[in-house]
């Protein structure tokens, strides 16, 4: 479900339960081999979505392991994002050669626990939401919010380097657009080229709220070469 969020530049592969086989690498293994049986099986079927991204891109398998503060560590050449919830794990992977910067997030369509939202949100968000609640009573505004500040962060560490807190980063929400954008307020931490603006996609259905982050390479044009033009 996540594809229709994404450009066409960026490949996917989703599960929305761990049935099928996923091996995993030693190294990859050592890292849940203390966590409970439902934590590894999610983590061995979020590994094998991203060694399905690894094929659609021609690259070949290998393990998949977290870098600084959780981020995972993608092969040269490659950029992308996991996400995992209950019912649904999906991985995807795009080129840096085309994508600056990825992240995705997916969550249950759910109300957030009580006192939550006010501890992620900033005041004009949460005045914003009231408005998204009443037009369309349907969707969970504050869990996709929530969603939605994840895939900013998970796009925005790995490119600067910085973290980001919840209150660093204010969303407003096109629900009409399915879109969203997030503005990195000075306050936050953002390196001297990053841009002030992340625009996002997001879709809720399935029980799910899905949100995708994706900041297209952009490639300096060539230089007009100075000088007169030769006489014919």
């Amino acid at each position: 479900m996540i594809e229709e969020i994404l450009p066409p530049n960026v490949v996917v592969a989703e599960a929305y339960d761990d049935s099928a086989p996923a091996e995993l690498y030693p190294e990859e293994a050592r890292l849940v081999a203390n966590s409970v049986d439902s934590r590894r099986r999610e983590f061995a079927t979020a590994r094998l979505c991203v060694r399905r991204c690894l094929a659609q891109l021609g690259l070949p398998p290998g393990p998949l392991l977290p870098g600084r503060h959780g981020a995972p560590r993608w092969p040269e050449s490659v950029t992308g994002s996991i996400t995992h919830c209950t019912g649904y794990r999906v991985a995807a992977l795009a080129r840096t050669s085309d994508v600056a910067m990825m992240g995705i997030d997916a969550e249950p369509d759910h109300p957030l626990p009580a006192g939550v939202l006010e501890s992620i949100a900033l005041p004009g968000e949460i005045a914003r939401l009231r408005g998204l609640r009443a037009a369309d009573p349907g969707v969970c505004w504050d869990r996709l919010l929530f969603s939605m500040k994840e895939a900013v962060y998970k796009a925005w560490y790995p490119a600067t380097g910085r973290r980001l807190d919840f209150g660093d980063a204010d969303i407003e929400v096109d629900a009409a657009a399915t879109s969203f954008t997030a503005r990195i307020l000075p306050s936050g931490p953002r390196n001297s080229g990053g841009a002030a603006l992340l625009k996002g996609r997001w879709t809720a259905r399935r029980n799910l709220v899905v949100s995708a982050v994706v900041v297209p390479k952009v490639v300096a044009a060539p230089r007009a070469q100075s000088g007169r033009t030769p006489a014919s």
